[in-house]
């Protein structure tokens, strides 16, 4: 068991910095306690890891963050705990240029961009997040993170798990992906990124445009599933999600008020938030008014391009 700590700016929300970690509160892998603390299961480049991170008063700052970590990966997810809180962000750069997003920006002044510095960790779920429901698409990974997934060293909460490697995922039997309600399609795409696990692990360290590209390479991933994962992967503030069913409408409700919307006007209404988009984005969903959702069917569903 290894710890250390990190005193974060303020302002500093942690529960919205990680929250975009967890896929749904199911997750095997990242899990939020009622009073607050988080608790990450990881296969870090040195071996998994399991990681809890709470806060408490500090005399010297608004927070403390304590990081304690167990596990063959335990120094390498402690190195990069500030990175995953948010240390390398820079929301002091972002300025709004609506109405709508000001004011998300002074609620939400303590988000911060998290940034794990792992491509497949977010790659397989986000691919499991093509063409189908959000509820659908956490169900599937929770079914296969507790069938394959690694018993967490340390003293992680029950029923969670370290993601498979990419051996293991390459080894998932047809019928096992079917059950767990995943088609052929994305399955082949999972297990050709597992072929390249190490080639994409490189996009970590890459500019986003070189990151993006490196992950399109791959058949079944594109710029949607791209950019989902490299906005954990290197919270990248400018990784704005494309081929959404609903973020354009959500964008174009939140900033005009009309409930017709696509990726070129998404892309009009941010331009002047170059560099930023993807930041604008999470701003205007956190406090912009969004379409009532009985106008729009299946409001959770995530529909990408391939």
């Amino acid at each position: 068991m290894s710890s250390r700590t990190w005193v974060p700016p303020a302002p500093y929300d942690l529960s919205r910095t990680l929250r975009v970690l967890r896929r749904g509160r199911g997750d095997p892998a990242c899990r939020r306690e009622p009073d607050g603390t988080w608790w990450r299961c990881s296969r870090t480049p040195a071996g998994p890891a399991t990681l809890r991170i709470s806060e408490s008063p500090d005399p010297r700052a608004d927070r403390l963050i304590t990081g304690t970590a167990w596990g063959p990966g335990a120094d390498w997810a402690l190195e990069q705990l500030p990175s995953l809180l948010g240390a390398d962000d820079q929301p002091d750069t972002f300025r709004p240029r609506h109405r709508v997003v000001a004011a998300a920006h002074r609620k939400y002044g303590g988000l911060r961009l998290a940034r794990t510095g792992m491509v497949m960790e977010s790659l397989v779920p986000s691919v499991l997040e093509q063409r189908i429901t959000t509820g659908s698409a956490h169900y599937a990974w929770r079914r296969l993170l507790s069938q394959y997934g690694e018993q967490p060293p340390g003293p992680a909460p029950e029923g969670m798990r370290v993601p498979p490697g990419a051996a293991v995922w390459r080894r998932v039997p047809s019928w096992d992906w079917h059950r767990a309600g995943v088609d052929r399609s994305r399955a082949a795409a999972i297990l050709r990124a597992c072929s390249y696990a190490p080639r994409l692990e490189e996009a970590a360290a890459m500019e986003l445009p070189e990151a993006m590209a490196r992950l399109q390479l791959i058949p079944g991933i594109g710029p949607w599933t791209a950019a989902e994962t490299l906005q954990r992967t290197l919270g990248a503030p400018d990784a704005l999600t494309t081929g959404d069913l609903h973020l354009p409408v959500q964008i174009g409700y939140a900033l005009t008020g009309s409930r017709d919307g696509t990726d070129e006007q998404m892309l009009q209404l941010l331009e002047p938030y170059a560099g930023q988009r993807h930041r604008a984005a999470r701003l205007i969903l956190l406090g912009g008014r969004l379409p009532n959702r009985r106008a729009h069917r299946a409001p959770h569903s995530r529909i990408a391009h391939l």
